[in-house]
């Protein structure tokens, strides 16, 4: 089967598109976990597919896959590459481009600068929805790991998210406590651990480690939690520049009640094609 594809990135979140409409795609896991290999494949955090939707309000329907073959519910960096493509590719000739996603259906819109600002919907904040094991919304959650007592923030951006408030990024334990919360029992489909150093109250740094694919130059909906998690806290004003190892995004919510905003840019890196 040979399959064409184009690699793509925002802010050093990396993506594999595949256009699933006008050629005929169907991958099984290994072949996705192939594909996303860094030296036997293409490379690539996440695979996107291109689909036809058979929703009456959306345009298309956008699949994802981590780099360990399991299908996701949500990425935001992806959701930029995803329209940047759909255009660039003469798919629609639209700026304003409903998608439907496993979450639910999103909006993604091409701005004048060449950005792309995704309305990622209303953060929830109910443990229900990630799922997580609690009582209850709440503003912060104990969580013991390996003996020691964490505060984590939990938020659903149409996938799992747990944010850490640190006092240093660069000294924060994201390659250990960071699988040790997404494989947490209490988090039993797993969770992106995002970790957050608060600069001032409109500027952030973060870290994430992804579920399935492990610590990424970026994460747009970790982007997202982290600043949701702030917001309701107290702590950061309604729009926040939030800057991640690749690069920056700009994150806008006005609080509950409201839909949360991502801005931030989409680059294609190469086209060609893979035989699997």
């Amino acid at each position: 089967m040979l399959i064409n594809f184009t690699k793509m990135q925002g802010i050093g979140n990396d993506f594999v598109v595949i256009d699933a409409i006008n050629q005929k795609v169907a991958l099984s896991r290994e072949q996705i976990r192939h594909i996303a290999h860094r030296h036997y494949g293409v490379g690539c955090d996440q695979l996107l597919l291109v689909e036809n939707s058979s929703w009456a309000d959306a345009e298309f329907r956008y699949r994802i896959f981590n780099a360990d073959g399991g299908e996701v519910e949500q990425c935001g960096n992806g959701a930029r590459c995803f329209a940047r493509f759909v255009v660039d590719a003469g798919m629609t000739e639209s700026t304003v481009i409903p998608v439907e996603t496993k979450s639910g259906l999103i909006t993604l819109q091409l701005e004048e600068d060449d950005r792309v600002t995704v309305d990622m919907g209303e953060p929830d904040f109910n443990p229900t929805s990630l799922p997580f094991d609690a009582k209850g919304a709440s503003d912060y959650h104990d969580l013991v790991v390996n003996d020691e007592k964490y505060a984590i923030g939990a938020v659903s951006i149409g996938n799992p998210h747990a944010v850490l408030l640190v006092d240093s990024l660069r000294e924060a334990p994201v390659k250990t406590l960071g699988p040790a919360i997404e494989s947490h029992p209490r988090f039993p489909q797993r969770v992106n651990v995002g970790f957050m150093e608060i600069e001032d109250r409109r500027n952030i740094r973060v870290r994430v480690y992804e579920r399935g694919a492990g610590e990424t130059l970026a994460c747009g909906t970790g982007a997202c939690a982290a600043v949701a998690v702030g917001i309701r806290n107290h702590l950061l004003d309604t729009r926040v520049q939030v800057e991640l190892r690749g690069g920056d995004l700009t994150i806008y919510w006005p609080g509950p009640g409201s839909h949360l905003m991502m801005t931030g840019p989409a680059e294609t890196v190469f086209i060609g094609q893979i035989e699997l």
